[in-house]
């Protein structure tokens, strides 16, 4: 299937591991050109190397990006500017807020996340609207997560920041379909990735129990009996990015597994 996308040109964000270097390659494979960016200079260094390898002769270009800061954003998008002469496409995703139970967590934590999870995706999107507009169109897709549906146990800044972004999304699908740029998010369960990795290990300390155990506890809410990979998230995202799905804006996407209970 032709998605449309060969020759746009994309920013990845927190493409340095999991969802954001499995959404990297995905668009690099179909002919996207993808600024990807990670706070880890040389690992992003690496990935870009990797993408490339793997792609053949598609067009990554890695960039050292806090994405929670304004100054590292604007830097971000004028790099995309710079290099492909605008930004079509736009994936936001950043770490994910630590774990821990309303009472365990600080006025810093809360800071900390509000800026990780919500400003990234302010920033961000302010400056590549403007771009978008004059280019005609573009699709923003936001890595959210299942918390914004079905609550987590043990991750109240999750559970409570996500829900921003999604309020966020859907406004600005109304404020920008006049200029054909489209919003999106996906909301992955849990997925092979380092996050989730770190999950797992706070799980095994907060209760004394195996790697296995903490992983099965997980697995056991999920009807497909396994976590997700991120390949199947990135597939949906280079979807939404499409020209074939043009029609689609203002919706919150889940790759779940099943795990989600609401009908709607």
């Amino acid at each position: 299937m032709d998605l449309g996308i060969s020759g746009k040109s994309a920013i990845v964000c927190g493409a340095s591991s999991g969802i954001g270097r499995a959404v990297a390659f995905e668009l690099g494979k179909e002919g996207a050109r993808v600024l990807i960016c990670s706070r880890h200079e040389e690992r992003i260094k690496e990935v870009a190397l990797e993408l490339k390898s793997r792609i053949g002769e598609g067009e990554i270009v890695p960039f050292k990006a806090d994405v929670s800061k304004k100054e590292d954003v604007k830097a971000l998008v004028g790099k995309a500017s710079d290099e492909f002469g605008g930004v079509d496409i736009l994936f936001t995703n950043a770490a994910g807020p630590r774990p821990g139970r309303f009472m365990e967590i600080s006025d810093e934590d809360w800071n900390n996340a509000f800026n990780m999870t919500l400003m990234s995706v302010i920033y961000l999107s302010r400056e590549c609207i403007p771009i978008m507009k004059q280019r005609g169109g573009g699709s923003i897709v936001n890595n959210v997560s299942v918390s914004v549906k079905q609550p987590l146990p043990n991750l109240v800044l999750s559970n409570s920041i996500r829900m921003a972004v999604i309020g966020l999304a859907k406004t600005l699908s109304f404020e920008l379909a006049q200029w054909g740029i489209r919003v999106n998010n996906v909301c992955p369960a849990h997925t092979r990735t380092p996050r989730v990795e770190s999950l797992l290990s706070d799980t095994m300390n907060r209760e004394g129990i195996s790697r296995e155990e903490a992983l099965a506890r997980l697995v056991e809410e999920i009807p497909l009996r396994r976590i997700g990979e991120p390949e199947e998230v990135a597939s949906l995202v280079a979807f939404l990015c499409s020209e074939r799905a043009k029609f689609i804006t203002g919706s919150t996407l889940f790759v779940d597994g099943g795990s989600i209970r609401a009908t709607l």
